[in-house]
């Protein structure tokens, strides 16, 4: 298919002229993209993407995922071999908003070659899955709540209350990431037409998965003790909007985030007001502040994964991880 050969012919260019620059080009990976013929070449910008993309593409595709296991995608850096395989991939699958250095280099070398995931699904407001009621309202209202729509703004982490802010950790409601699988494999069989429908196939597969783990998790979550989660960042929005929880965040969609001490007090106050026995940190940023607040409130502390990344020794994926923390969530808010 000769409009394939346009990027190779790119990628060559940028490797001579990292070559001339005396720039050593590096893959994330073993084995570069543009390896095998055979196969499509795919970059993806963070686990999640990776994931779906093996998922529908299965051996007919090569998948590169631009984050290492264990290190945090916010922040990624590029190095010269990476930017050269987002020139050299045949599709390029990304989060706009998630990954700045991923989108810079998008803009300048990306092309049409680039599927942007936000486009699929809307995004959620920063603040959604919040926490919706005051303090003294002794009926929570969790069956009425919209969970995402009406927050007071005292209960808001400073970094959520920006204009226009989106989360973007859309992939922790397995219906909408069954329903980003759909227009991959469409975005697939665009990019090779002689294998469209191996591609459909494997994400009506794949969406019949995520449809059971959605039932898992609604049938796991609906009746609890307890349905506010305190979270180390504010990553859990679809996850609390899909399944009626509300989550307080100690810190808003960056976890690298320091908290304000009046952040901290006041959520220290509401793990006291709800009784929390749990206090949730992730597994790619330091527990330090959620271990904090456990230890004022005499809760403990667990982890509630946002899968941003898998750690580098999780030998699991997307699905066994999103099963691990229905397990913990049953758990820590005593599911029956």
């Amino acid at each position: 298919m000769t409009y394939r050969t346009a990027p190779r012919a790119l990628a060559t260019a940028t490797a001579a002229l990292l070559a001339l620059g005396g720039v050593t080009a590096c893959s994330t990976e073993d084995s570069p993209a543009g390896a095998d013929p055979n196969r499509i070449d795919v970059v993806a910008g963070f686990y999640p993407l990776q994931f779906l993309a093996e998922q529908i593409g299965g051996d007919a595709v090569a998948v590169t995922n631009l984050a290492r296991p264990g290190a945090e995608p916010h922040d990624l850096e590029l190095n010269p071999g990476q930017v050269g395989q987002i020139s050299e991939a045949e599709l390029i699958i990304f989060l706009h908003g998630f990954q700045p250095a991923v989108d810079e280099a998008i803009d300048q070398n990306g092309g049409d070659r680039a599927f942007d995931v936000a486009t699929v699904e809307p995004l959620l407001d920063a603040a959604a899955g919040g926490h919706t009621h005051s303090h003294g309202d002794d009926d929570h209202g969790h069956e009425d709540d919209d969970h995402g729509h009406d927050h007071d703004e005292e209960k808001k982490p400073a970094e959520e209350t920006s204009d226009g802010a989106k989360d973007p950790h859309v992939w922790l409601d397995p219906t909408r990431l069954a329903t980003i699988g759909d227009k991959l494999a469409e975005r697939l069989g665009t990019v090779d037409p002689d294998r469209a429908g191996e591609y459909t196939q494997r994400a009506t597969t794949l969406r019949t998965e995520l449809a059971k783990l959605d039932t898992e998790f609604s049938e796991g979550l609906k009746t609890c003790q307890r349905r506010e989660i305190v979270v180390s960042h504010t990553a859990f929005g679809y996850l609390a909007q899909k399944y009626k929880l509300e989550q307080i965040g100690i810190t808003g969609l960056s976890p690298e985030d320091e908290p304000s001490p009046q952040r901290l007090a006041a959520v220290t106050e509401e793990a006291r007001e709800h009784g929390a026995t749990t206090i949730f940190f992730e597994t790619l940023v330091s527990p330090k502040v959620a271990e904090t607040i456990a230890k004022e409130v005499g809760a403990q502390t667990a982890v509630l994964d946002p899968i941003e990344g898998l750690s580098a020794d999780n030998g699991g994926d997307y699905l066994s991880v999103m099963r691990t923390n229905l397990q913990t969530l049953r758990t820590a808010l005593s599911c029956s």
